[in-house]
């Protein structure tokens, strides 16, 4: 594998980190599993008889209680996982930007009182969180890959300013293609970047036109042959935030920068047509009501017809299709703040912190209505444990974590937010949830997908062949699991057709594979849907920090960050069909 670009940290594995924390700091923790299960059951779960709690293993720590505050039939919750006995911890700074991780917001240290945990990742992966579904003409998406790449090393026939034709460069790379292999259907270099580089995010295809923001910049080609769908939309500043979907119109709203100092914010907003280009509704995002409710940076979350702006402290919802103020959202009860959001096209769930450095500091989930910002139930979680991510909304799957435990849980929620289940399989998992800072980016976990009664996770693994494990909802426990028919790691990229659409990377000298496996009863094969060719396996392979989607048929690879080397044209996106 190539190293990432200069200036951007090397990547996570299975092995000491890379920065070590602060003086005084514990180290972070892996994303792993004890060698012991934890006792089964939790809060809601059946009565049942009550055992003597199993020893922890050598240099293991007690096992923490559960992370939501309401006893379970044991007195106290399970304890969820944490790294084995010996297990070294892992960290994914994210790249390029140090201190600054993939999406979400930064969230003060004085209202969070916790440092950054971080994921063990496969190999220093970040994938892409999907919803699962059972549309065959819907895309589905996954950042991912494996990102141990360079952003350097690209041809040079496109010069990336969505002129080009896109077809000269795709014959360069189909040269030499074996039966069988998928052709590259156009290749796109990205726009000049600044010295310390610049973020690219976002991927969205239609059937007609794939869609991408790089630096001050938003583009879009045809998807069949990578010719421009319309000019290139010129940003006056630095793209800071994105919706990670488009709502049901087909548009899509982009933040960028209201100019390029320290003092700069992340408040414009623009609505954009991903099939026509055309510009929307804008609108200026207030600024936070107190000290430390900031809009640096900011998090944008589609739910519904809501679009929801989510600052520090407080969050700001607009009508998707006008642009429209709806409501605030701020302090709620007498010490709770919104911290983050997850939305999907019915649902709005929020995490609030609340008691910040006291002696009742919390976490509270809520799910919201987003037409009007209220309050359907609120969920308070244990002291000590962090709500990191929202794996699926509806079933709601959220990720926990307990950093003076090294502890992690991922629980499941019924509608009103009542406990039902907790994963229990032992099992290092690598769901690419990025460096987890002190902003919440609740949808930033990426290699993951869930359907109505089935969790779908990938093992850690550094080189070779991993799993993928699919874990049932109801009781936490493994229904099956199906290894890489490659000697290289695959991850879930979503669900179509009632089957598990997955990615297996590419290597410097073999291409990529997207690989599609039953989910329901009978074998569990992987079969090939389209295998990568193995002359462009250097710049598929070459991509750093990328994201995947997979969409009516064709493939599509594009990286989430610019690194603005001035010595070499980099890559922003590739596409590959039959």
């Amino acid at each position: 594998m190539s190293q990432p670009p200069p200036g951007q940290p090397p990547h996570g594995g299975f092995g000491p980190p890379q920065n070590q924390p602060p003086q005084g700091q514990p180290p972070q923790g892996g994303f792993g599993a004890p060698q012991q299960p934890p006792p089964q059951g939790g809060f809601d779960a059946p009565q049942q008889p009550q055992q003597p709690p199993p020893q922890p293993g050598y240099g293991y720590p007690q096992q923490p209680p559960g992370p939501y505050a309401q006893p379970g039939p044991y007195g106290q919750a399970p304890g969820p996982y944490g790294p084995p006995p010996g297990a070294p911890h892992g960290t994914y700074p994210h790249p390029g930007a140090p201190g600054k991780p993939p999406g979400g917001r930064r969230r003060t240290a004085l209202m969070a009182g916790a440092v950054a945990v971080a994921l063990l990742l496969v190999g220093g992966t970040v994938y892409a969180v999907t919803s699962g579904g059972g549309d065959d003409d819907k895309p589905v998406a996954h950042p991912g890959g494996d990102t141990q790449h360079s952003a350097t090393a690209s041809p040079s026939a496109d010069t990336g300013d969505g002129k080009g034709d896109g077809r000269a460069d795709a014959e360069d790379l189909n040269a030499g293609r074996k039966p069988g292999e998928a052709k590259v259907l156009w290749y796109k270099s990205a726009p000049d970047a600044p010295g310390n580089g610049a973020d690219a995010p976002g991927l969205w295809v239609t059937e007609k036109t794939a869609v991408k923001a790089a630096y001050k910049e938003v583009v879009g080609f045809r998807v069949a042959d990578g010719t421009p769908a319309w000019a290139p939309i010129a940003l006056p500043h630095e793209v800071c935030a994105v919706t990670k979907r488009a709502d049901a119109d087909g548009r899509i709203v982009v933040a960028y920068m209201n100019g390029t100092t320290d003092r700069a914010k992340c408040n414009q907003l623009q609505q954009i047509d991903l099939d026509t280009g055309k510009k929307g509704w804008r609108a200026q995002v207030a600024d936070g009501t107190g000290l430390f409710d900031s809009i640096r940076s900011i998090e944008l979350t589609l739910a519904g017809k809501t679009l929801m702006v989510g600052r520090d402290m407080s969050g700001t919802a607009y009508d998707a299709a006008t642009g429209k103020k709806l409501y605030d959202l701020k302090k709620y009860g007498t010490d709770c703040y919104p911290a983050g959001y997850a939305g999907d096209t019915g649902r709005l769930v929020q995490v609030a912190s609340c008691g910040a450095g006291g002696a009742k500091e919390r976490d509270e989930i809520r799910e919201l209505d987003p037409a009007t910002g209220k309050a359907k139930w609120t969920r308070a979680v244990t002291k000590g444990w962090r709500a990191e991510r929202v794996f699926s909304l509806n079933p709601l799957v959220v990720y926990l974590t307990n950093r003076d435990k090294k502890a992690w849980n991922i629980s499941t929620l019924d509608s009103r937010g009542r406990f039902t289940s907790e994963v229990k399989v032992d099992k290092k998992f690598a769901p690419g949830c990025g460096f987890l800072s002190l902003d919440r980016g609740l949808q930033n976990c990426q290699a993951v997908a869930v359907d109505a009664k089935t969790l779908y996770l990938p093992t850690e693994s550094t080189t070779g062949a991993n799993e993928i494990i699919a874990i049932g909802l109801s009781d936490g426990k493994e229904k099956w699991r199906v290894r890489s028919p490659l000697a290289r790691p695959m991850a879930p990229v979503g669900l179509q057709g009632g089957n598990l659409i997955a990615y297996a990377d590419a290597s410097y000298t073999h291409g990529g594979r997207v690989l599609s496996v039953p989910t329901g009863s009978g074998a569990h094969r992987p079969t090939t849907l389209l295998q990568n060719p193995d002359g462009a396996a250097q710049i598929e392979n070459g991509f750093f920090d990328a994201t995947t989607v997979w969409s009516g048929g064709r493939f599509f690879i594009a990286t989430n960050r610019l690194s603005g080397q001035d010595d070499s044209e980099e890559k922003l996106m590739m596409a590959y069909g039959k």
